[in-house]
């Protein structure tokens, strides 16, 4: 009787604990009934360029930062591109993403290097409607993209506010990884503003244990209450898949970008011009600063705002419009913000007390390719060529001493079959010069079957004939 009576009160015990369990644990189910349906997977397909250098997450130029910091997106061969020698590889790869919906008019947010360089887009739901999809913008040093289906009565998502994010809150993601559409992986926030990826990233990253995945990327981060507080961005891996470590992009500044994008095509960014560190315990001590904070002024760019403004090497920002400076990463997010012919406010430490300075904010030049192969049905001419081309800098025509204006950052189709590569300087087309985009254009859309391009390689010039293909047509 002892012994039942003692088995009774274990399995109670058992029971409540199991009971009391539960009852903390979250329940993510109505979330993901609610929200999954405007979860979508972004296959893509494009043709294999020869390009200067792979995609860029923003800042991970360095090696050392690549090893750690992978993309999470699985490129998958096209048609014909087997494994082995004997095989030769067709012009075509094909890559799977994540995104979500937020209007109900078919705006689609994604991460932008799932659809950069894409030559066609599929949008697929979770009901097995497919949508083609167009760009409507990208941002590089976000990695943010803007794409668009024509559909209307859309689901869409619901934003929270990731400023009120706490680390240790439980998140959801819902994505694709390896193509499983519409998985759902839960977990922690781990930590809150992380700058990674060095000098280029804009980005005050949500960092999580959330397990995501090749194929996650792009895919939107939910909390609690079923709000989209983050767009899944990068992992930290070894291995090329999860190891604990994931960064989401908040959706404040997604938004910012996408209204932007959608108004004007770009982004726009200021800059004050300086050159900065963070501030290390030594430093602090050096500079006679009560704690390690604020960013540390190491060169100021001649007749840049901070130069006109009186910001001297050696000076430490430590707010920016009274947001507080903590590290390097802050600042240049404040100032990148900051509209560009506004004028900023710098509380600076310098001689052991704190001023305050004013500078005028200037706009940040992007040096993005201008891309001039066909994307989505563009009715752009030079889409005859398959080529991406910008403008040389005043620096960059010093620095290599040509009279060129337009160096080549990627080759496809016809280009790349006749031999032009990335770095080529282009002089002229058909035996006129060229300075512009507009200009090469202009000369390309009056050429009918070849067009022979003077080029600029190392110390040689040459012409290199291209035979065009028919450019696309918009409209019926």
């Amino acid at each position: 009787m002892r012994t039942t009576r003692a088995v009774a009160t274990l399995w109670l015990a058992a029971f409540c604990v199991a009971a009391y369990a539960q009852r903390d644990l979250p329940d993510f189910t109505k979330v993901v009934e609610d929200q999954g349906n405007a979860v979508v997977n972004i296959s893509t397909t494009q043709a294999v360029r020869r390009s200067a250098a792979l995609p860029q997450v923003p800042g991970m130029e360095d090696e050392e930062v690549l090893e750690f910091f992978r993309r999470f997106i699985p490129r998958q061969p096209g048609p014909g591109q087997g494994q082995g020698p004997e095989r030769a590889p067709r012009p075509e790869s094909r890559s799977l993403g994540s995104g979500f919906v937020i209007s109900q008019d078919g705006y689609v947010l994604t991460n932008a290097h799932v659809v950069e360089g894409a030559d066609e887009i599929t949008v697929k739901f979770t009901d097995k409607r497919e949508f083609k999809a167009k760009v409507i913008g990208a941002d590089r040093r976000t990695d943010i993209a803007l794409i668009k289906i024509d559909a209307t009565g859309l689901p869409a998502v619901r934003f929270g506010d990731p400023s009120k994010l706490k680390v240790g809150e439980w998140v959801l993601a819902i994505g694709s990884p390896f193509g499983l559409d519409n998985s759902a992986t839960a977990g922690i926030v781990s930590a809150t503003s992380r700058a990674v990826g060095g000098e280029e990233n804009y980005v005050p990253f949500i960092q999580t244990d959330v397990a995501v995945n090749p194929g996650n990327s792009g895919g939107p981060l939910f909390n609690l209450r079923g709000e989209v507080i983050g767009m899944n961005s990068m992992i930290f891996s070894r291995t090329g898949g999860y190891m604990g470590l994931s960064f989401a992009i908040p959706i404040d500044v997604a938004n910012d970008v996408r209204e932007q994008l959608i108004k004007t095509g770009h982004v726009v960014r200021g800059r004050i011009g300086v050159a900065v560190q963070d501030v290390n315990a030594q430093l602090a001590q050096s500079f006679g600063l009560d704690r390690p904070h604020g960013a540390l002024v190491s060169a100021v760019q001649k007749d840049s705002p901070a130069a006109k403004a009186g910001v001297k090497a050696g000076d430490v920002i430590l707010a920016v419009n009274g947001h507080d400076i903590d590290r390097v990463g802050d600042l240049r997010n404040q100032v990148s913000q900051t509209k560009p012919g506004t004028t900023a406010e710098l509380r600076v430490w310098r001689d052991g007390k704190a001023t305050t300075v004013k500078a005028k904010v200037d706009e940040l030049e992007e040096k993005e390719p201008v891309r001039t192969a066909s994307r989505q049905g563009a009715s752009d001419e030079t889409a005859k060529l398959g080529i991406a081309v910008r403008p040389l800098t005043a620096d960059e025509k010093k620095q290599v001493d040509t009279e060129g204006n337009l160096v080549v950052e990627e080759v496809s189709g016809p280009a790349a079959a006749a031999g032009l590569q990335p770095g080529d300087i282009i002089l002229g087309v058909n035996g006129k010069p060229v300075a512009s985009v507009q200009e090469l254009r202009g000369a390309v859309k009056s050429q009918q079957s070849t067009v022979a391009l003077l080029v600029e390689r190392g110390d040689a010039q040459v012409f290199i004939p291209i035979r065009t293909v028919p450019g696309e047509k918009n409209g019926p």
